[in-house]
């Protein structure tokens, strides 16, 4: 914050009044904070002022009034971040907030996540319909398309509004249709780099991840790539995808990892010990698949759950990954409008304690 901007918050002398939220075990007080101008009476305290200097414990006091004075005439960006005991957002890397509900674009390619979208204006209304409803992580990869996913979210959203973060990967080539191919050679990924940043019209990309580790490259040589791309300033913070805790924290003795992309949802959780691992080091965990993709999620004991609740089983699968951990950071995609003000929606869903029970009961016997 300029100096200018930290006193001229106190000038005009006003009080603020502002709704905190203490959480505690998860269960969410409500209390009142009133903070005051340094020009209140409240400041003027003997311990507070010697010899007409700003003592320490003035000066946090001042501090803590001037961001309520700022966030009181709100934010001059579209994405706001929330406070680190906020559980609605995760700061990745420990310095970029981002809301935990994003937007995976995977399924705004062709069929099998192949060529362009049958309806590219659909796809673009999707991509900043996202952005409109709070999406501040939009994933994506070179894979998708390949290439066009990149290119529909820069035709979309550029120039992308601050606070927006996009997340890329790269290591994994398409000869076809559903056809994957890992290529964690050095060479390849520091092309893919430099391709996503164009596509993308970016100068820098916030989260880039190894999209999967190669078998027949050492992970040292792929993640050195990537982290020689990080000292160019060409990347923020490095991801993985599919990775066990050992492969995870092998990579850590590389470069550091700021997040994981693992398949995870309530019907399908291997990766519980991953999750486990994210959860002790803080790292973010983004499931992908997380209302179940192409497999879809069945459960008759959690659908009849969510139609006494009102809601439909993907909601409620979505709710339970916010739930199940305040590193998890779902990125359920989809091509339809309809579908997506559904998925976003799962914000505002909330159950009870004895609730989450019930259904963390059901989950794990799925």
């Amino acid at each position: 914050m300029q100096t200018d901007q930290f006193w001229g918050a106190h000038a005009a002398g006003r009080m603020f009044r502002s709704k905190v939220t203490s959480n505690l075990v998860h269960e969410k007080i409500p209390c009142e904070l009133t903070l005051r101008p340094m020009n209140s009476p409240a400041f003027e305290t003997n311990s507070d002022r010697v010899c007409n200097r700003v003592t320490r414990r003035l000066f946090l006091r001042a501090t803590l009034a001037g961001g309520a004075s700022l966030l009181a005439g709100r934010a001059a960006t579209l994405f706001a971040a929330a406070s680190a005991s906020d559980d609605s957002s995760f700061s990745i890397g420990g310095d970029l907030p981002v809301n935990r509900l994003g937007f995976g674009a995977m399924r705004l390619t062709g069929e099998g996540i192949w060529g362009w979208p049958p309806d590219r204006e659909n796809a673009l209304k999707v991509l900043r319909r996202a952005v409109e409803l709070g999406a501040n992580l939009i994933d994506t990869a070179d894979a998708y398309g390949p290439e066009t996913d990149e290119l529909l979210i820069a035709e979309a959203l550029y120039p992308y509004p601050k606070g927006l973060v996009i997340a890329t990967k790269g290591g994994n080539t398409r000869p076809g249709p559903n056809q994957w191919v890992p290529d964690g050679r050095p060479e390849y990924l520091k092309q893919c780099i430099d391709k996503s940043l164009k596509r993308l019209k970016l100068e820098r990309i916030d989260l880039y991840q190894l999209h999967r580790i190669d078998p027949k490259v050492p992970m040292e040589d792929s993640l050195g790539a990537l982290k020689e791309a990080q000292s160019a300033g060409k990347i923020r913070h490095i991801g993985l995808s599919e990775v066990s805790p050992e492969q995870a924290e092998r990579a850590r003795k590389i470069v550091p990892i700021a997040t994981v992309q693992n398949r995870y949802n309530i019907t399908d959780r291997k990766w519980d010990n991953t999750l486990a691992y994210c959860e002790k080091e803080q790292i973010g965990f983004m499931p992908w698949a997380p209302v179940g993709g192409s497999r879809r999620m069945t459960s008759a004991a959690l659908e009849k759950v969510a139609k006494d609740h009102s809601i439909t089983i993907y909601q409620l699968g979505l709710a339970w990954l916010l739930h199940r951990s305040r590193v998890m950071l779902p990125i359920p995609g989809t091509s339809s409008l309809a579908h997506l003000d559904e998925n976003m929606a799962t914000r505002k869903i909330q159950l009870t304690s004895e609730d989450w029970k019930t259904i963390d009961a059901l989950a794990s016997q799925t």
